[in-house]
């Protein structure tokens, strides 16, 4: 089945202070670290990028000047993340009947994640890569005060990529327009939705950079990185 990405990269970047998305991590604009795993991956067959408006030529221009041999399409973004996966799964070619779906903020994914991903989705409606908590899980009330603790065996932390039959996925994002309904994730609007969604093991490596001490973390995985590229 062929398989189209989208990278939804049209935050503004408020808890960050800045468009943390195109800020050189290393000497690489941030969303081409995300991006190259899926020039590279071959179940990929093409690319949708969600920026901010003002932001469309400038990365049409860095993508041109990459080494590539897939379609990759543009766009501007809606108000909220949910809108901008609308817009890009609009522009997802018919021959495409599955979406895999990645944060433009997680530079480190791997091709073998995302194709994991793909092949998972065969026979259910979406799948999502998660990490298991290893962290006592305190369920906590707006006083602040803990109501219980929930069993860490049963919690994972949800990642991207997230990759779903488009059909389906299509039909969600619509009702929850309809219903008035914003999710965190698609997986969440798809579960709203009675879908079935299932999870896959991702890594601890595939952080998103929300803050300035994630962008921290980040130099020190690309460090690190380099440093073993070099023995």
């Amino acid at each position: 089945m062929s398989t189209a990405a989208i990278i939804p990269a049209a935050g503004y970047g408020a808890r960050f202070g800045e468009t943390k998305q195109f800020k050189l991590l290393g000497k690489t604009p941030l969303f081409v670290h995300t991006l190259t795993p899926f020039l590279q991956s071959k179940k990929i067959s093409e690319i949708i990028i969600v920026v901010p408006q003002n932001n469309i030529s400038i990365i049409k221009k860095t993508i041109s000047s990459l080494r590539n041999d897939k379609n990759v399409i543009v766009i501007s973004g809606g108000r909220h993340r949910q809108d901008s996966v609308y817009e890009g799964l609009k522009k997802v070619s018919q021959s495409c009947n599955i979406v895999c779906i990645h944060d433009g903020a997680r530079p480190f994914v791997s091709i073998e994640l995302i194709e994991s991903t793909i092949r998972a989705c065969v026979n259910i409606d979406g799948v999502v890569a998660a990490v298991k908590a290893t962290d006592t899980v305190k369920l906590v009330t707006r006083g602040s005060r803990v109501q219980k603790t929930l069993d860490r065996n049963k919690i994972w932390l949800a990642q991207t990529p997230q990759t779903f039959k488009k059909k389906e996925l299509n039909k969600a994002l619509l009702s929850a327009q309809k219903k008035n309904i914003f999710g965190t994730d698609e997986a969440m609007i798809m579960e709203e939705m009675g879908y079935s969604v299932g999870i896959i093991e991702g890594s601890n490596r595939n952080i998103k950079i929300t803050t300035r001490e994630d962008w921290r973390h980040a130099e020190a995985i690309m460090s690190l990185t380099s440093s073993e590229q070099n023995l």
